[in-house]
Protein backbone atom coordinates (compact mmCIF):
# COMPACT_ATOMS: atom_id res chain seq x y z
CA UNK A 1 0.00 0.00 0.00
CA UNK A 2 0.98 3.67 -0.11
CA UNK A 3 3.58 5.01 2.20
CA UNK A 4 3.72 8.54 3.57
CA UNK A 5 6.75 10.43 2.38
CA UNK A 6 9.11 11.26 5.23
CA UNK A 7 11.93 13.48 4.10
CA UNK A 8 15.39 12.91 5.49
CA UNK A 9 16.99 16.16 6.61
CA UNK A 10 20.33 14.94 5.28
CA UNK A 11 18.77 14.60 1.84
CA UNK A 12 18.32 18.36 1.70
CA UNK A 13 21.64 19.28 3.25
CA UNK A 14 23.81 17.07 1.07
CA UNK A 15 22.90 18.73 -2.24
CA UNK A 16 24.47 22.02 -3.15
CA UNK A 17 25.30 23.53 0.25
CA UNK A 18 28.88 24.75 0.17
CA UNK A 19 30.88 27.45 1.88
CA UNK A 20 29.90 31.08 1.48
CA UNK A 21 28.88 34.21 3.34
CA UNK A 22 25.72 33.92 5.41
CA UNK A 23 22.58 35.63 4.17
CA UNK A 24 22.33 37.47 7.46
CA UNK A 25 25.69 39.09 6.80
CA UNK A 26 24.77 39.94 3.22
CA UNK A 27 21.41 41.46 4.04
CA UNK A 28 22.15 43.17 7.30
CA UNK A 29 19.54 41.05 9.11
CA UNK A 30 20.63 40.14 12.62
CA UNK A 31 19.86 36.77 14.16
CA UNK A 32 17.77 37.08 17.34
CA UNK A 33 16.71 34.34 19.73
CA UNK A 34 13.04 33.44 19.73
CA UNK A 35 10.72 35.12 22.22
CA UNK A 36 9.59 32.70 24.89
CA UNK A 37 5.79 32.57 24.85
CA UNK A 38 3.96 32.40 28.14
CA UNK A 39 0.69 30.56 28.61
CA UNK A 40 -1.32 33.76 28.12
CA UNK A 41 0.83 35.33 25.41
CA UNK A 42 -0.56 35.74 21.92
CA UNK A 43 1.62 34.86 18.94
CA UNK A 44 2.53 38.22 17.41
CA UNK A 45 2.41 37.91 13.63
CA UNK A 46 3.52 40.26 10.86
CA UNK A 47 1.87 39.84 7.47
CA UNK A 48 4.12 40.79 4.54
CA UNK A 49 2.37 41.60 1.28
CA UNK A 50 -1.20 42.56 2.15
CA UNK A 51 -2.85 43.45 -1.17
CA UNK A 52 -4.43 40.18 -2.37
CA UNK A 53 -3.87 36.88 -0.59
CA UNK A 54 -2.44 38.85 2.32
CA UNK A 55 -5.98 40.00 3.07
CA UNK A 56 -6.93 36.38 3.72
CA UNK A 57 -3.97 36.12 6.09
CA UNK A 58 -5.21 39.13 8.05
CA UNK A 59 -8.78 37.85 8.29
CA UNK A 60 -7.60 34.33 9.09
CA UNK A 61 -5.39 35.29 12.01
CA UNK A 62 -8.08 37.66 13.32
CA UNK A 63 -10.21 34.60 14.08
CA UNK A 64 -7.49 32.78 16.04
CA UNK A 65 -7.73 33.64 19.77
CA UNK A 66 -4.02 32.97 20.39
CA UNK A 67 -2.84 35.22 17.54
CA UNK A 68 -2.42 38.96 17.03
CA UNK A 69 -1.58 40.74 13.80
CA UNK A 70 1.06 43.01 15.28
CA UNK A 71 2.49 44.43 12.03
CA UNK A 72 1.88 44.67 8.31
CA UNK A 73 4.45 45.28 5.58
CA UNK A 74 3.94 46.31 1.96
CA UNK A 75 5.79 48.32 -0.69
CA UNK A 76 2.64 50.20 -1.79
CA UNK A 77 1.38 53.07 0.39
CA UNK A 78 -2.12 52.86 -1.08
CA UNK A 79 -2.35 49.16 -0.24
CA UNK A 80 -1.21 49.87 3.33
CA UNK A 81 -3.80 52.64 3.72
CA UNK A 82 -6.57 50.38 2.43
CA UNK A 83 -5.62 47.54 4.76
CA UNK A 84 -5.42 49.83 7.79
CA UNK A 85 -8.95 50.94 6.97
CA UNK A 86 -10.05 47.29 6.65
CA UNK A 87 -8.37 46.33 9.92
CA UNK A 88 -10.16 49.12 11.75
CA UNK A 89 -13.47 48.00 10.24
CA UNK A 90 -12.84 44.42 11.34
CA UNK A 91 -12.32 45.60 14.91
CA UNK A 92 -8.65 44.57 15.05
CA UNK A 93 -6.01 46.59 16.92
CA UNK A 94 -3.97 48.90 14.70
CA UNK A 95 -0.69 47.14 13.77
CA UNK A 96 2.74 48.59 13.23
CA UNK A 97 3.47 49.46 9.61
CA UNK A 98 6.63 48.69 7.65
CA UNK A 99 7.61 49.10 4.03
CA UNK A 100 10.90 47.17 4.10
CA UNK A 101 10.90 43.65 5.53
CA UNK A 102 14.50 44.09 6.68
CA UNK A 103 13.36 46.79 9.10
CA UNK A 104 10.46 44.62 10.21
CA UNK A 105 12.78 41.71 11.03
CA UNK A 106 14.66 43.92 13.49
CA UNK A 107 11.51 44.05 15.65
CA UNK A 108 12.19 41.56 18.44
CA UNK A 109 8.55 41.59 19.56
CA UNK A 110 7.42 39.81 16.36
CA UNK A 111 7.18 36.02 16.68
CA UNK A 112 6.20 34.98 13.18
CA UNK A 113 6.18 36.26 9.61
CA UNK A 114 3.31 35.42 7.25
CA UNK A 115 4.44 35.90 3.63
CA UNK A 116 1.97 36.70 0.85
CA UNK A 117 4.22 38.49 -1.63
CA UNK A 118 4.91 37.64 -5.29
CA UNK A 119 6.63 34.27 -5.81
CA UNK A 120 10.11 35.62 -6.49
CA UNK A 121 10.30 36.93 -2.90
CA UNK A 122 8.95 33.89 -1.02
CA UNK A 123 12.12 31.95 -0.24
CA UNK A 124 14.38 34.93 0.41
CA UNK A 125 11.93 36.42 2.90
CA UNK A 126 11.50 33.01 4.48
CA UNK A 127 15.25 32.54 4.89
CA UNK A 128 15.73 36.03 6.29
CA UNK A 129 12.88 35.41 8.73
CA UNK A 130 14.39 32.12 9.94
CA UNK A 131 17.72 33.84 10.47
CA UNK A 132 15.99 36.55 12.48
CA UNK A 133 14.48 33.95 14.81
CA UNK A 134 10.97 34.17 13.38
CA UNK A 135 8.64 31.32 12.50
CA UNK A 136 7.21 31.45 8.99
CA UNK A 137 4.01 30.87 7.09
CA UNK A 138 4.95 31.15 3.41
CA UNK A 139 2.47 31.23 0.58
CA UNK A 140 2.58 28.78 -2.27
CA UNK A 141 4.79 28.08 -4.06
CA UNK A 142 7.51 28.38 -1.43
CA UNK A 143 10.11 29.14 -4.11
CA UNK A 144 10.58 30.69 -7.52
CA UNK A 145 13.11 28.02 -8.52
CA UNK A 146 14.34 24.74 -7.02
CA UNK A 147 17.47 26.21 -5.40
CA UNK A 148 15.52 28.74 -3.37
CA UNK A 149 13.27 26.10 -1.85
CA UNK A 150 16.24 23.87 -1.10
CA UNK A 151 17.89 26.66 0.86
CA UNK A 152 14.69 27.63 2.67
CA UNK A 153 14.40 24.05 3.95
CA UNK A 154 18.04 24.19 5.05
CA UNK A 155 17.40 27.47 6.91
CA UNK A 156 14.31 26.06 8.65
CA UNK A 157 16.41 23.16 9.94
CA UNK A 158 19.46 25.23 10.87
CA UNK A 159 17.51 27.80 12.87
CA UNK A 160 14.95 25.31 14.20
CA UNK A 161 11.97 27.28 12.98
CA UNK A 162 8.33 26.34 12.42
CA UNK A 163 7.79 26.84 8.67
CA UNK A 164 4.39 26.06 7.15
CA UNK A 165 3.61 26.07 3.43
CA UNK A 166 0.48 27.68 2.01
CA UNK A 167 -1.06 24.52 0.55
CA UNK A 168 -4.13 24.71 2.75
CA UNK A 169 -5.63 21.47 1.48
CA UNK A 170 -3.36 19.68 3.96
CA UNK A 171 -5.30 21.40 6.75
CA UNK A 172 -8.68 20.45 5.28
CA UNK A 173 -10.28 17.73 7.40
CA UNK A 174 -12.04 16.29 4.36
CA UNK A 175 -8.77 16.03 2.42
CA UNK A 176 -7.03 14.44 5.39
CA UNK A 177 -9.76 11.81 5.68
CA UNK A 178 -9.65 11.12 1.95
CA UNK A 179 -5.90 10.51 1.99
CA UNK A 180 -6.29 8.24 5.00
CA UNK A 181 -8.92 6.24 3.12
CA UNK A 182 -6.49 5.86 0.23
CA UNK A 183 -3.83 4.57 2.63
CA UNK A 184 -6.38 2.07 3.96
CA UNK A 185 -6.95 0.77 0.44
CA UNK A 186 -10.45 2.04 -0.28
CA UNK A 187 -9.74 2.09 -4.04
CA UNK A 188 -7.16 -0.68 -3.98
CA UNK A 189 -3.61 -0.23 -5.27
CA UNK A 190 -3.16 3.39 -6.31
CA UNK A 191 -1.20 3.86 -9.55
CA UNK A 192 -2.19 7.23 -11.08
CA UNK A 193 -3.24 10.69 -9.95
CA UNK A 194 -4.41 13.55 -12.12
CA UNK A 195 -4.27 17.20 -11.13
CA UNK A 196 -6.63 19.59 -12.91
CA UNK A 197 -6.17 23.37 -12.97
CA UNK A 198 -8.76 25.13 -15.07
CA UNK A 199 -9.33 28.85 -14.50
CA UNK A 200 -11.08 31.21 -16.89
CA UNK A 201 -8.11 33.50 -17.60
CA UNK A 202 -8.66 36.33 -20.09
CA UNK A 203 -5.92 38.12 -22.00
CA UNK A 204 -3.78 40.60 -20.06
CA UNK A 205 -3.23 42.70 -23.20
CA UNK A 206 -0.09 44.67 -23.97
CA UNK A 207 0.86 47.29 -21.38
CA UNK A 208 2.96 50.34 -22.10
CA UNK A 209 5.89 51.49 -20.00
CA UNK A 210 4.83 54.19 -17.57
CA UNK A 211 6.07 55.95 -14.43
CA UNK A 212 6.08 54.01 -11.18
CA UNK A 213 2.90 54.86 -9.25
CA UNK A 214 3.31 57.31 -6.38
CA UNK A 215 3.92 55.61 -3.06
CA UNK A 216 5.31 52.40 -4.60
CA UNK A 217 8.86 51.27 -3.85
CA UNK A 218 9.33 49.47 -7.15
CA UNK A 219 12.98 48.72 -6.52
CA UNK A 220 12.09 46.88 -3.32
CA UNK A 221 9.16 45.16 -5.07
CA UNK A 222 11.60 43.93 -7.74
CA UNK A 223 13.96 42.59 -5.05
CA UNK A 224 15.79 39.49 -6.33
CA UNK A 225 14.48 39.78 -9.91
CA UNK A 226 16.09 41.81 -12.71
CA UNK A 227 15.02 45.46 -12.64
CA UNK A 228 12.88 46.22 -15.70
CA UNK A 229 10.80 49.26 -16.70
CA UNK A 230 7.48 49.51 -14.90
CA UNK A 231 4.31 48.35 -16.64
CA UNK A 232 1.01 47.25 -15.13
CA UNK A 233 1.61 43.77 -16.55
CA UNK A 234 4.77 43.44 -14.45
CA UNK A 235 3.04 44.51 -11.27
CA UNK A 236 -0.06 43.59 -9.26
CA UNK A 237 -1.22 40.02 -10.00
CA UNK A 238 -0.07 39.90 -13.64
CA UNK A 239 3.46 39.25 -12.37
CA UNK A 240 2.27 35.60 -12.28
CA UNK A 241 2.65 35.43 -16.07
CA UNK A 242 6.26 36.69 -16.31
CA UNK A 243 9.15 34.25 -15.84
CA UNK A 244 11.20 36.72 -13.76
CA UNK A 245 8.59 36.86 -11.01
CA UNK A 246 5.99 34.12 -11.50
CA UNK A 247 5.64 30.46 -12.46
CA UNK A 248 2.49 30.47 -14.58
CA UNK A 249 -0.76 28.88 -13.48
CA UNK A 250 0.89 25.57 -12.64
CA UNK A 251 2.73 27.60 -9.98
CA UNK A 252 -0.28 29.72 -9.05
CA UNK A 253 -3.60 27.93 -8.55
CA UNK A 254 -1.99 24.71 -9.73
CA UNK A 255 0.24 24.39 -6.67
CA UNK A 256 -2.75 23.24 -4.62
CA UNK A 257 -3.76 20.56 -7.09
CA UNK A 258 -0.16 19.43 -7.65
CA UNK A 259 0.34 19.04 -3.92
CA UNK A 260 -2.88 17.09 -3.50
CA UNK A 261 -2.11 14.84 -6.47
CA UNK A 262 1.33 14.02 -5.08
CA UNK A 263 0.11 13.60 -1.50
CA UNK A 264 -2.68 11.26 -2.58
CA UNK A 265 -0.29 9.22 -4.70
CA UNK A 266 2.13 8.85 -1.78
CA UNK A 267 5.28 9.96 -3.62
CA UNK A 268 8.15 12.42 -3.25
CA UNK A 269 10.51 13.69 -5.95
CA UNK A 270 10.00 12.21 -9.43
CA UNK A 271 12.41 10.25 -11.60
CA UNK A 272 11.26 11.62 -14.95
CA UNK A 273 9.33 14.73 -16.06
CA UNK A 274 7.94 15.82 -19.39
CA UNK A 275 5.79 18.87 -20.15
CA UNK A 276 4.53 20.52 -23.28
CA UNK A 277 2.05 23.26 -24.07
CA UNK A 278 2.08 26.90 -25.03
CA UNK A 279 0.64 30.38 -24.72
CA UNK A 280 -2.28 30.01 -27.10
CA UNK A 281 -5.18 32.09 -28.40
CA UNK A 282 -3.98 35.47 -27.14
CA UNK A 283 -1.20 37.80 -28.29
CA UNK A 284 -0.21 39.75 -25.22
CA UNK A 285 2.52 40.24 -22.62
CA UNK A 286 2.10 36.83 -21.01
CA UNK A 287 5.25 34.69 -21.16
CA UNK A 288 4.08 31.59 -19.27
CA UNK A 289 1.90 28.93 -20.94
CA UNK A 290 -1.85 28.94 -20.52
CA UNK A 291 -2.09 25.38 -21.82
CA UNK A 292 0.29 22.92 -20.18
CA UNK A 293 0.26 19.12 -19.99
CA UNK A 294 2.72 17.49 -17.60
CA UNK A 295 3.66 13.89 -16.84
CA UNK A 296 5.73 12.67 -13.89
CA UNK A 297 7.09 9.18 -13.25
CA UNK A 298 7.96 7.85 -9.79
CA UNK A 299 9.95 4.66 -9.23
CA UNK A 300 8.74 3.02 -6.02
CA UNK A 301 10.89 1.02 -3.56
CA UNK A 302 9.00 -2.19 -4.38
CA UNK A 303 9.93 -1.94 -8.05
CA UNK A 304 6.57 -0.59 -9.24
CA UNK A 305 6.00 2.75 -10.92
CA UNK A 306 3.40 5.44 -10.27
CA UNK A 307 2.32 8.26 -12.54
CA UNK A 308 1.10 11.81 -11.96
CA UNK A 309 -0.56 13.78 -14.74
CA UNK A 310 -1.22 17.50 -14.52
CA UNK A 311 -3.12 19.82 -16.80
CA UNK A 312 -3.46 23.61 -16.98
CA UNK A 313 -6.12 25.07 -19.27
CA UNK A 314 -7.37 28.62 -19.45
CA UNK A 315 -10.58 28.87 -21.46
CA UNK A 316 -13.25 26.39 -22.63
CA UNK A 317 -13.51 23.28 -20.47
CA UNK A 318 -15.72 20.51 -19.14
CA UNK A 319 -16.29 18.77 -15.84
CA UNK A 320 -14.56 15.61 -14.66
CA UNK A 321 -16.01 13.48 -11.86
CA UNK A 322 -18.37 16.38 -11.05
CA UNK A 323 -15.44 18.56 -9.92
CA UNK A 324 -16.45 22.19 -10.05
CA UNK A 325 -20.19 21.59 -10.04
CA UNK A 326 -22.36 23.15 -7.31
CA UNK A 327 -22.37 20.97 -4.24
CA UNK A 328 -19.64 18.75 -5.74
CA UNK A 329 -22.12 16.30 -7.19
CA UNK A 330 -25.44 17.97 -6.40
CA UNK A 331 -25.85 18.19 -10.17
CA UNK A 332 -25.52 21.02 -12.66
CA UNK A 333 -28.53 22.92 -13.91
CA UNK A 334 -29.95 21.23 -17.01
CA UNK A 335 -30.86 23.65 -19.78
CA UNK A 336 -33.56 23.02 -22.42
CA UNK A 337 -32.70 20.28 -24.90
CA UNK A 338 -31.52 21.33 -28.34
CA UNK A 339 -31.22 18.88 -31.24
CA UNK A 340 -31.66 15.99 -28.85
CA UNK A 341 -28.81 16.94 -26.49
CA UNK A 342 -29.22 18.05 -22.87
CA UNK A 343 -26.90 20.99 -22.32
CA UNK A 344 -25.14 21.07 -18.98
CA UNK A 345 -24.02 24.37 -17.54
CA UNK A 346 -20.24 24.15 -17.10
CA UNK A 347 -18.31 25.75 -14.25
CA UNK A 348 -16.14 28.83 -14.63
CA UNK A 349 -13.36 27.02 -12.80
CA UNK A 350 -12.56 23.39 -12.32
CA UNK A 351 -9.69 22.69 -9.96
CA UNK A 352 -9.24 19.37 -8.25
CA UNK A 353 -7.77 15.89 -8.40
CA UNK A 354 -8.60 12.38 -9.51
CA UNK A 355 -6.81 9.39 -7.99
CA UNK A 356 -7.08 5.99 -9.66
CA UNK A 357 -6.67 2.56 -8.08
CA UNK A 358 -7.33 -1.07 -8.88
CA UNK A 359 -10.82 -0.94 -7.28
CA UNK A 360 -12.07 2.54 -8.16
CA UNK A 361 -11.17 6.20 -8.07
CA UNK A 362 -11.40 9.19 -5.74
CA UNK A 363 -12.05 12.85 -6.55
CA UNK A 364 -10.88 15.81 -4.43
CA UNK A 365 -11.95 19.43 -4.72
CA UNK A 366 -12.31 22.66 -2.77
CA UNK A 367 -9.49 22.02 -0.25
CA UNK A 368 -11.89 20.09 1.99
CA UNK A 369 -13.98 17.57 0.01
CA UNK A 370 -13.56 14.09 -1.44
CA UNK A 371 -15.82 11.50 -3.04
CA UNK A 372 -15.17 7.87 -3.95
CA UNK A 373 -16.44 5.85 -6.91
CA UNK A 374 -16.00 2.09 -6.68
CA UNK A 375 -15.97 -0.73 -9.17
CA UNK A 376 -16.91 -0.87 -12.84
CA UNK A 377 -20.29 0.73 -12.11
CA UNK A 378 -18.84 3.69 -10.18
CA UNK A 379 -20.82 2.89 -7.07
CA UNK A 380 -20.60 5.66 -4.45
CA UNK A 381 -18.12 5.02 -1.65
CA UNK A 382 -16.88 7.09 1.31
CA UNK A 383 -17.11 10.88 1.03
CA UNK A 384 -16.79 13.93 3.24
CA UNK A 385 -16.75 17.72 3.20
CA UNK A 386 -15.06 19.17 6.28
CA UNK A 387 -12.96 22.34 6.25
CA UNK A 388 -9.88 23.02 8.31
CA UNK A 389 -8.11 26.10 9.66
CA UNK A 390 -4.56 26.57 8.40
CA UNK A 391 -4.09 29.74 10.43
CA UNK A 392 -5.02 28.08 13.72
CA UNK A 393 -2.83 25.10 12.81
CA UNK A 394 0.17 27.36 12.25
CA UNK A 395 -0.34 29.29 15.48
CA UNK A 396 -0.77 26.07 17.44
CA UNK A 397 2.54 24.72 16.11
CA UNK A 398 4.33 27.99 16.84
CA UNK A 399 3.21 27.67 20.44
CA UNK A 400 3.89 23.94 20.84
CA UNK A 401 7.17 23.85 18.82
CA UNK A 402 6.09 20.40 17.54
CA UNK A 403 7.22 20.27 13.94
CA UNK A 404 5.61 16.88 13.47
CA UNK A 405 2.20 18.57 13.83
CA UNK A 406 2.70 21.06 10.98
CA UNK A 407 0.01 20.11 8.44
CA UNK A 408 1.94 21.43 5.43
CA UNK A 409 5.64 21.33 6.43
CA UNK A 410 8.14 23.21 4.29
CA UNK A 411 9.84 19.94 3.30
CA UNK A 412 6.64 18.82 1.57
CA UNK A 413 6.11 22.27 0.09
CA UNK A 414 9.58 22.14 -1.42
CA UNK A 415 8.92 18.78 -3.07
CA UNK A 416 5.69 20.03 -4.64
CA UNK A 417 7.33 23.27 -5.79
CA UNK A 418 10.15 21.23 -7.33
CA UNK A 419 7.64 19.34 -9.47
CA UNK A 420 6.36 22.69 -10.71
CA UNK A 421 9.87 23.95 -11.48
CA UNK A 422 10.75 20.71 -13.27
CA UNK A 423 7.59 20.92 -15.39
CA UNK A 424 8.27 24.53 -16.36
CA UNK A 425 11.90 23.73 -17.11
CA UNK A 426 10.92 20.78 -19.31
CA UNK A 427 8.42 22.99 -21.13
CA UNK A 428 10.89 25.84 -21.66
CA UNK A 429 13.71 23.58 -22.84
CA UNK A 430 11.43 21.36 -24.92
CA UNK A 431 12.70 18.04 -23.61
CA UNK A 432 12.12 15.31 -21.05
CA UNK A 433 14.16 15.55 -17.84
CA UNK A 434 15.56 12.61 -15.90
CA UNK A 435 15.79 13.53 -12.23
CA UNK A 436 17.86 12.14 -9.36
CA UNK A 437 15.45 12.32 -6.40
CA UNK A 438 18.21 11.78 -3.81
CA UNK A 439 20.61 14.50 -4.94
CA UNK A 440 17.85 16.66 -6.47
CA UNK A 441 19.62 17.09 -9.78
CA UNK A 442 18.67 16.63 -13.42
CA UNK A 443 20.82 13.84 -14.82
CA UNK A 444 23.04 14.78 -17.76
CA UNK A 445 21.49 18.21 -18.41
CA UNK A 446 23.43 21.13 -16.96
CA UNK A 447 21.30 23.67 -18.80
CA UNK A 448 18.28 22.39 -16.90
CA UNK A 449 20.18 22.45 -13.60
CA UNK A 450 21.23 26.06 -14.17
CA UNK A 451 17.60 26.99 -14.79
CA UNK A 452 16.54 25.18 -11.60
CA UNK A 453 19.10 27.26 -9.70
CA UNK A 454 17.73 30.49 -11.15
CA UNK A 455 20.93 31.23 -13.05
CA UNK A 456 18.98 31.99 -16.24
CA UNK A 457 17.36 34.94 -14.47
CA UNK A 458 20.13 35.92 -12.04
CA UNK A 459 19.87 37.74 -8.72
CA UNK A 460 20.46 41.39 -7.95
CA UNK A 461 23.12 42.41 -5.46
CA UNK A 462 21.77 42.41 -1.92
CA UNK A 463 19.01 39.94 -2.79
CA UNK A 464 20.97 36.78 -3.54
CA UNK A 465 20.55 33.37 -1.95
CA UNK A 466 24.04 32.22 -0.97
CA UNK A 467 25.39 28.70 -0.83
CA UNK A 468 25.37 28.72 2.96
CA UNK A 469 22.33 29.97 4.86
Amino acid sequence: MERDVKLDRREFLRAGITSGASLAALSGVSVFPERVLGANDRVRIAVVGVRGQGGDHLKGYAKVPDAEVAAICDIDDRVIAKRLEDIAGWGMPKPKVYKDIRKLLEDKSIDAISIATPNHWHSLMGIWSCQAGKDVYVEKPCSHCWWEGHQLVAAAHKYNRIVQHGTQGRSGEGYIEGVQKLREGVIGDVYLSRGICYKWRNTIGIAKVEPVPAGVDYDLWTGPAPRKPFTKNRFHYNWHWAWDTGNGDVGNQGVHEMDQARWALGVGFPNKVSAMGGHVMFKDDQQTPNILNCSFEFDMPDGTRRMLEFEVRHWMSNTEAEIGLPGFGAGAAALPETAGHAHIKQPKAMCGNLVYGSKGYMAFTGYDSYRTFLGEDNEPGPSATRPGDRWANFVRCVRSRKKEDIPAPIEEGHITATLIHLANTSYRLGRTLKFDPVNQKVIGDEEANRMLRGEDRGYRKGFTIPDKV
